[in-house]
C-alpha cells in the first residue's frame, strides 16, 4: 500500500490544457480532481471533462493488452506476437502491391500526446506511403495552408490576444464551450467578461451558441457564406479609407492586388446572399477599425465549409489591414518554450504528389481524407489494401461513415493503435493499446504554440503502467524498428529527454529553462504575455507577408459564381446542416464516461420553430433527416437559437454499430452527423471537408 499523494498535471482532453490538482489515496484511487489555481494559464479553471479523467482511466472497456480479431471474437495475444504479425502483414502488402498499398489515418488525440507527436513521424517515414491521412483535413487544414502561403510556415497560426483586446469579432466559433480552438484559452467565459468590461464581443454564427448568448452582440449568417461577408468588410476598409498597416507597412506585399480583388464585393452585393444587412456589415467594419485593440477570430464554422481557405485568408487580412496584427490586443503569435516553427525544415511543403483517383493535391505530407474511401475502393495500382489507424475513429469523424465501413471491411489487413474497440477499430485485425493519459508524462507541444499566454508545463504520470502495458511511444518505436533497414538505428530516447533538448535549445534557454526546472514547478512556469515576432519569425523568402497569394485570388472566381447564381442549387434538400460543440464532449471517444453522458439526450436535431411548424414537429418527436448520401433518425429540439432554414446535429455520436464494445456509449448512441456528409464535399482550394452547410431535408412522416 502506498501513501496518499497530490499530483499536478495538465488535462489532455482538449486544447485548453487546464492545470489540475489530483488527490490520490493510499489505495491508488482518485479522490478528487480540481483546478490548479497556480497554473499561470488556466488559473484554476476546469470543465466537466477533466473530472471524467478518472472514468477514462478506470474504464473496464479500455484495452490493456494487444488483441486479435478471430472468427470467435477478440483474443488477447502477446506484444511480441502482435508486433511480429503487424510487421509481417504490412510488409507483405507493400511487397506485393507497392508502398502506397498501406494507408494511414491519424486521429485528433495524437496532437494531445507528446509520445505520438514525437514518435509517429519516424514510423510514417519508414512506411514510405503517400497515402497518409489525418483529422487535419476534416478540421483545420485551411488555417495551415493560408499560414503557409501568407507567412511561409504552415504552423504560423495567429491567435487573438484576448487578455488585452478591446473588441473581439468571432466567426463560426464557440469558445465558451471549447475554451478555444486554434486558440488555447482556458476559462474563456471569465476572459470574455473582461473584454466586455473594456469593450465588446460580437459573434457571427448560424446558431446563437453559448458564446453568442453571452456576447455583446450576435448576428445570424447563412451557413457557408462567411467569405462573402468577410470580403465586404475588406472592401469597406479600402473604400472608406480605414486601412492602417502601421509598422507592417514595410513587411507586406501585393496590397494593391487585394484592393482590386475585393472592389466589387460591396456590402449591398453580398447582403442577401449571407443574410446580414449591408448596414450591419458597414457598422461592424467601422467599429472594428475604430477600436484601439481588436482581433478577428474564426474557427470550425469557417474552416469546415466550401470556402474555408478564403475565410481564413480574409480574417488574416482584416487583422492586418486594421493594424491589429502582431500587435498587443490583436492577432498575435505565441513564443513557446519548445518551438518547432523556428526550424526552416519544418515549414512544410505542398503539391509534391496527388491522390490516385481524384487528383487531390498533397498538403504537408498528407492527402485530404476526402480521398480516403475512393483510394480503398477503386481497383488498380496504388489501391489501399492495408490500413493503420492511430488514435482515430474516422467512421464517426470523417465524411460518409457508412461508405467507409464498407471499405474497411474489404481490406486485406488493418491494425489500430487505440485503447478501444470502437466504430473504426472493430474492423482491425490487431489492436495495440497504449497507456491512458494518466499513465503517461506529457508536454503540450502544439497547444503551448497556440496559447494566449506563453507558459510551459510538464506533466508526470499519475500512475505507473503495469508490466503488460506499453506507452504509445514504445509501440511506435518498436514498429519503426521493424520497418527501417537497421532497426537498431532507431534511438532509444524518451519523450522527456526530447522535450529537455527542445527546452535547452529554445528561446528561453538563457533563463535556464529545462525539464528539471519544470519538474520542480509542476504547476507550470509563466513566460509572459504574447509579444510581436515579425519580421524575425516570418518564414517567407523575402521576409514579406503575401497579402494576395495567387491561389486565393483565383479562388474568388468560385465564390463569384455562387454569388451570381440566380437559381437555388437544389430544391430536393432545402435545409442546411451544421454541427455544434458541446461542453461534455469533444471527440467520439469521450462518450464512454457516465459523467459525460448523464442527463437528457444531447444528440438532437436543433430546428427553428418556423421550420418545425412547417413539418408539424414538436420537441422530442423522432425526425428522419436525409442528405444525398444517407439518412438518420433522431429527436427534435425546437429552438429559436438556430436560424430558419438551418438545422444542427452535434459531432461525435453514432455508437449503435454492430461490434462496438463501448457499453456506456452504446446506451447513449445517438447518430453520426457524418453519415449525412458526402465524401466529395470539400473546400476545393484546400481539400478540407466542407461539413458546414450540407443540404438536407426532413422526410415527412
Amino acid at each position: 500500500m502506498s501513501a496518499s499523494r497530490t499530483h499536478y498535471r495538465a488535462c489532455n482532453l482538449c486544447e485548453a490544457i487546464c492545470g489540475l490538482v489530483i488527490e490520490i489515496d493510499e489505495n491508488d484511487e482518485i479522490q478528487s480532481i480540481r483546478g490548479d489555481k497556480a497554473d499561470p494559464l488556466s488559473r484554476g479553471h476546469i470543465c466537466p471533462k477533466a473530472i471524467a479523467l478518472q472514468d477514462l482511466y478506470n474504464d473496464p472497456d479500455r484495452l490493456r493488452k494487444p488483441v486479435r480479431r478471430t472468427e470467435n471474437g477478440w483474443e488477447e495475444i502477446s506484444w511480441q506476437e502482435a508486433y511480429d504479425e503487424v510487421a509481417k502483414k504490412l510488409s507483405g502488402v507493400q511487397e506485393q502491391y507497392g508502398k502506397a498499398a498501406v494507408g494511414m489515418y491519424l486521429g485528433n488525440p495524437n496532437v494531445h500526446n507528446v509520445g505520438s507527436s514525437l514518435f509517429l513521424p519516424p514510423l510514417l517515414k519508414a512506411l514510405r506511403s503517400p497515402n497518409l491521412y489525418s483529422a487535419t483535413s476534416a478540421d483545420q487544414l485551411p488555417h495551415h495552408l493560408i499560414a503557409y502561403w501568407m507567412f511561409g510556415h504552415h504552423f504560423h497560426l495567429p491567435v487573438p490576444d484576448i487578455d488585452r483586446t478591446d473588441y473581439l469579432l468571432v466567426f463560426g466559433a464557440n469558445p465558451m464551450v471549447s475554451n478555444g480552438s486554434i486558440m488555447t484559452a482556458p476559462d474563456f467565459a471569465k476572459r470574455m467578461r473582461a473584454i466586455q468590461e473594456r469593450g465588446k464581443v460580437v459573434v457571427i454564427d448560424p446558431r446563437k451558441s453559448e458564446t453568442a448568448q453571452k456576447a455583446s452582440e450576435h448576428h445570424f449568417i447563412k451557413p457557408g457564406t462567411d467569405a462573402a461577408l468577410l470580403l465586404a468588410m475588406v472592401q469597406v476598409m479600402f473604400a472608406d479609407n480605414l486601412v492602417q498597416l502601421g509598422r507592417l507597412s514595410d513587411m507586406v506585399k501585393h496590397l494593391d492586388q487585394v484592393r482590386e480583388a475585393v472592389k466589387a464585393y460591396t456590402p449591398e452585393s453580398v447582403a442577401s446572399f449571407c443574410g446580414v444587412s449591408a448596414d450591419t456589415i458597414r457598422t461592424l467594419t467601422h467599429e472594428f477599425c475604430a477600436a484601439e485593440k481588436a482581433a478577428c477570430y474564426g474557427r470550425m464554422g469557417v474552416s469546415t465549409q466550401a470556402f474555408g481557405g478564403l475565410c481564413n485568408w480574409l480574417i488574416n487580412l482584416i487583422n492586418i489591414l486594421s493594424g491589429n496584427f502582431d500587435e498587443a490586443g490583436g492577432a498575435m503569435f505565441a513564443s513557446p518554450a519548445v518551438n518547432f516553427t523556428i526550424m526552416p525544415k519544418r515549414a512544410g511543403r505542398i503539391n509534391r504528389w496527388a491522390s490516385r483517383v481524384s487528383g487531390y493535391p498533397e498538403r504537408f505530407g498528407e492527402l485530404p481524407v476526402a480521398a480516403m474511401i475512393e483510394e480503398m475502393k477503386t481497383p488498380g495500382e496504388g489501391q489501399i489494401k492495408a490500413f493503420l489507424t492511430v488514435a482515430g475513429n474516422p467512421v464517426l469523424s470523417t465524411a460518409d461513415g457508412q461508405a467507409l465501413e464498407e471499405a474497411l471491411e474489404d481490406l486485406d489487413f488493418m491494425v489500430s493503435i487505440d485503447i478501444y474497440i470502437n466504430e473504426t477499430t472493430r474492423f482491425a485485425d490487431i489492436i495495440l493499446p497504449p497507456t491512458s493519459g494518466l499513465e503517461t508524462s506529457n508536454y503540450d507541444i502544439a497547444f503551448h504554440s497556440l496559447a494566449i499566454r506563453n507558459t510551459a508545463r510538464y506533466s508526470e504520470p499519475c500512475f505507473d503502467k503495469t508490466e503488460e502495458q506499453r506507452h504509445d511511444y514504445e509501440i511506435l518505436q518498436e514498429l519503426t524498428r521493424r520497418f527501417v533497414p537497421d532497426g537498431a538505428a532507431v534511438p532509444n530516447l524518451t519523450p522527456g529527454q526530447m522535450i529537455d533538448m527542445g527546452l535547452r535549445s529554445g528561446q528561453y534557454s538563457d533563463t535556464g529553462l529545462s525539464l528539471e526546472q519544470l519538474q520542480k514547478n509542476p504547476s507550470g512556469v509563466d513566460l509572459g504575455p504574447l509579444e510581436s515576432v515579425f519580421p524575425d519569425r516570418l518564414a517567407t523568402e523575402d521576409k514579406k507577408i503575401d497579402l494576395a497569394p495567387t491561389a486565393l485570388v483565383e479562388d474568388l472566381d468560385r465564390l463569384r459564381a455562387k454569388l451570381d447564381a440566380t437559381v437555388a442549387e437544389t430544391t430536393d434538400f432545402p435545409l442546411r446542416l451544421i454541427g455544434r460543440r458541446q461542453l461534455r464532449s469533444n471527440n467520439s471517444w469521450m462518450h464512454n464516461s457516465k459523467r459525460l453522458v448523464k442527463g437528457g439526450d444531447r444528440c438532437t436535431l436543433l430546428i427553428h420553430p418556423d421550420d418545425a411548424h412547417r413539418h408539424s414537429i414538436q420537441s422530442g418527436d423522432k425526425v428522419q433527416l436525409s442528405s444525398p448520401v444517407g439518412s438518420v433518425q433522431l429527436p427534435a429540439e425546437v429552438s429559436a437559437e438556430i436560424m430558419p432554414g438551418t438545422v444542427s446535429i452535434p459531432h461525435g455520436w453514432g455508437h449503435a454499430r454492430e461490434g462496438v464494445q463501448l457499453e456506456v456509449a452504446g446506451a447513449h448512441a445517438g447518430v453520426s452527423i457524418n453519415d449525412l456528409m458526402p465524401a466529395n464535399a470539400v473546400d476545393k482550394l484546400s481539400g478540407n471537408l466542407a461539413f458546414s452547410g450540407v443540404p438536407v431535408r426532413i422526410d415527412e412522416k
